[in-house]
């Protein structure tokens, strides 16, 4: 097959691939860059391909690998790695965040009431919202791990009351 005979079939599949893009992507403008790269490719590839057999299904399969390696990459970009002796992986969102007068009051005020708390219930309490595991901060308070879910439990209980206007 020729180069010009290639090219015409290949641009002959393009609504075909547009919908299929559609349908992994869901969103027009990513749909349309999906395409963009799967005839770059293509067109790239062409010596790859096999005369006589499907150009459909070949193009179909670039567009699909294209996809789920860029998926791949976009998910592996917002994995950071935890240095805990787990060795959890964290997929953390990077947004920008700039609070407002009122949020911030309301962080102040959530403050403000975790602090009136007694320390039995807000020591727990602290350190499992800083990401301490219920077993960590059972041992390093010398507790027993129920005793720790329930403290946390009634302090979430008690802050909930105390913060009703916030709900």
């Amino acid at each position: 097959m020729t180069a010009l005979e290639f090219n015409y079939q290949l641009t002959s599949l393009s609504n075909n691939l547009e919908r299929f893009a559609l349908s992994l992507t869901t969103n027009r403008e990513d749909a349309k860059d999906l395409l963009q790269e799967t005839f770059a490719k293509a067109i790239s590839y062409r010596d790859k391909f096999v005369d006589n057999t499907n150009l459909k299904a070949w193009t179909f399969t670039i567009m699909k690998n294209t996809f789920i390696n860029n998926y791949r990459r976009a998910t592996k970009a917002n994995t950071t790695f935890d240095n805990t002796d787990d060795l959890y992986y964290l997929n953390l969102k990077k947004e920008n965040y700039s609070g407002s007068p009122e949020s911030e009051y309301s962080v102040k005020e959530i403050n403000k009431a975790i602090d009136g708390l007694e320390d039995e219930f807000r020591v727990p309490f602290l350190m499992h919202t800083q990401g301490y595991k219920y077993k960590e901060i059972a041992d390093e308070l010398n507790l027993k791990i129920g005793t720790v879910k329930s403290r946390i439990f009634f302090t979430r209980k008690k802050l909930m009351e105390k913060l009703t206007d916030y709900q």
